[in-house]
């Protein structure tokens, strides 16, 4: 593989130090918590698994063809490297990097809005644009999933700056691993506001079944055709540490 061609910027969240954050001791503990709050779900999260590894298998061995003609275009539409990686906060809080097709310039992070986003933005290109509408650069997120960082659903994955905000309750969003697509994503995704999405987050947490997963996938398929939730409106009270994605 070259690896030139096929290179990536990690972009690391360092806005804020975290002194207060809970230790792997608290972090299992309050898992184990949740454990006891639902039993049987130890083997519905086995059977959760087993769907993330058998789906994003057959997925990426379809779209090859298509994950290279992204690859290609993202590469020969404009000056950069081909994915666009930033630490991401995980299950219990910890931190993975993301994988994602670029769709902004080269360096836009350190242009105009910074990591804010927006409808308009002239820092995306051209085929980001396209991208983005269809959730199309969010596919390099199915090698998260059989890495383990992820799941096929689950809460979307915030900016690790954003865990020194949580309150107790609002941490019961990482009791469950990333999801490529999530509760809120097919219930107004990004036109809600971040208070709104984290608490769709909690309430799929407390009520999560596999079934549920099962309508959530099904339900993504007409949101993304529909183009639905693509721009991040401004949090009111996380807008100092939560930046929309790129």
């Amino acid at each position: 593989m070259n690896k030139k061609f096929f290179s990536h910027t990690v972009v690391h969240d360092r806005t804020q130090e975290f002194t207060d954050i809970w230790t792997e001791e608290k972090w299992q503990e309050f898992s184990r918590d949740f454990l006891k709050e639902h039993p049987g779900i130890k083997i519905q999260l086995l059977c959760k698994r087993l769907l993330d590894i058998t789906l994003a298998t057959i997925a990426i061995l379809l779209l090859l063809p298509v994950l290279l003609v992204i690859a290609l275009a993202v590469k020969f539409t404009s000056d950069g490297p081909i994915l666009f990686c930033q630490e991401r906060l995980g299950r219990l809080g910890k931190p993975f990097v993301i994988y994602k097709f670029r769709t902004m310039v080269d360096g836009a992070i350190h242009i105009g809005a910074g990591l804010d986003t927006f409808k308009g933005d002239p820092r995306i290109t051209p085929i980001g644009k396209f991208l983005r509408e269809y959730h199309l650069d969010e596919l390099p997120q199915l090698f998260n999933i059989l890495r383990g960082d992820m799941s096929l659903v689950g809460p979307r994955p915030l900016l690790v700056s954003t865990l020194a905000t949580y309150t107790n309750e609002q941490k019961r969003r990482l009791l469950m691993p990333s999801g490529l697509t999530a509760w809120e994503a097919v219930n107004g995704g990004l036109d809600n506001s971040l208070e709104e999405r984290i608490q769709l987050d909690i309430w799929y947490v407390d009520n999560w079944n596999f079934w549920l997963d099962i309508a959530i996938i099904l339900r993504t398929i007409p949101v993304v055709l529909r183009k639905e939730g693509v721009y991040q409106k401004h949090s009111k009270l996380f807008t100092a540490t939560q930046k929309s994605n790129q």
